[in-house]
């Protein structure tokens, strides 16, 4: 069955629509983005998809998950201001995905390897945004729609055994979306770079590691239970001495198929999700405001999907609700996804 590729890609979580370098920072890896059973290597063959992603949020915590109202920005060569903010955040990002998978059994492997690649396109990022909300203050709001970093995953590799299926992956995102800065001058003196508020792209290169395992208690596989942990090593921020702190985000879900026909071709898959992600290393550089705190989320949910075996497809639609958030939004996650095995 085609599934989507953990391609994680998404990374979606994707793409900035804002500022400060000196606000806290988030990664490129979205766990609210992909389906339970994207993260294994499916079966050879050329794979297409298209992923929708939508974030809703009217809440910033701070760094003890407490509800923000107000901020205190502080510029260079001026006196502290601060700022009311009135959170108000819809976040659309658009994913397509290619898939190309192979079997390594004629080189004596019972391996599979697989490469994706996914650009992106969205109308705010998470990670622009929040350093909106913490750098100027204001009405956190942003319409524009514009090009995302591009997510490359050369490696994907996977066994499959009866009751097994395990999976590596290492991918890259590349700073390819739209970014700028620009320098904001306060009334009271003082000035401070950000960055600007139609920013889609995050400004910085992420490496990522990814190792996912499920397990079928029944041969048939229409039963799996999945953990996914996704590692990632940001760079230095363009235009900024900063470097966000490294990431850890835990994926887990149950996945149920159940037949919706006699004989069988149309599948519908149900079951409950969840994410949860933790800054592990401080950001570091001059820019580094209040390096050593450590922004998490911790989100559940669930997913519908039918899988129809004669097209080779599958549509799957997802919901998260973020039950916990440090040094970051919380909200609420939903994703819409088109998969499609071609050859």
């Amino acid at each position: 069955m085609p599934r989507l590729t953990g391609i994680l890609l998404l990374t979606v979580a994707l793409w900035a629509a804002a500022l400060t370098a000196h606000a806290a920072e988030i990664g490129h890896f979205n766990g609210g983005i992909l389906n339970i059973r994207d993260y294994f290597v499916p079966e050879p063959g050329l794979y297409g998809g298209l992923y929708n992603y939508f974030y809703h949020t009217g809440r910033l915590n701070d760094r003890h998950g407490d509800d923000i109202h107000a901020v205190t920005i502080n510029p260079r060569g001026g006196p502290g201001v601060t700022l009311g903010v009135d959170v108000d955040v819809n976040l659309y990002a658009l994913a397509p995905v290619l898939i190309w998978v192979t079997d390594l059994k004629p080189l004596g492997l019972n391996v599979k390897y697989g490469a994706a690649i996914t650009p992106s396109f969205a109308n705010a990022s998470l990670e622009g945004t929040l350093s909106t909300a913490t750098g100027r203050g204001g009405t956190v709001e942003n319409a524009s729609f514009n090009v995302g970093d591009l997510y490359v995953q050369p490696v994907w590799l996977g066994v499959t055994l009866p009751h097994w299926d395990v999976a590596f992956a290492y991918g890259f995102y590349a700073p390819t979306g739209h970014y700028n800065t620009e320098t904001v001058t306060f009334p009271r003196g003082g000035s401070l770079t950000v960055e600007s508020p139609d920013n889609i792209g995050y400004g910085f290169w992420t490496n990522q590691l990814q190792g996912a395992v499920a397990w079928y208690p029944w041969t048939h596989k229409a039963t799996a239970v999945t953990t996914v942990l996704t590692y990632e090593i940001n760079t230095n921020k363009h235009d900024f001495d900063l470097a966000p702190g490294q990431r850890l985000t835990l994926n887990w879900g149950i996945s149920q198929f159940l037949p919706l026909t006699r004989d069988q071709k149309l599948l519908l898959e149900i079951g409950p999700a969840g994410y949860d992600s933790w800054q592990i290393s401080d950001d570091t550089g001059g820019d580094a405001r209040h390096g050593d705190v450590h922004d998490q989320v911790h989100a559940v949910g669930g997913q519908l999907g039918l899988t129809y075996l004669p097209w080779q497809a599958a549509l799957n639609f997802h919901a998260f609700y973020e039950f916990s958030a440090q040094d970051r939004f919380q909200g609420q996650a939903f994703n819409i996804s088109l998969v499609k095995r071609f050859w």
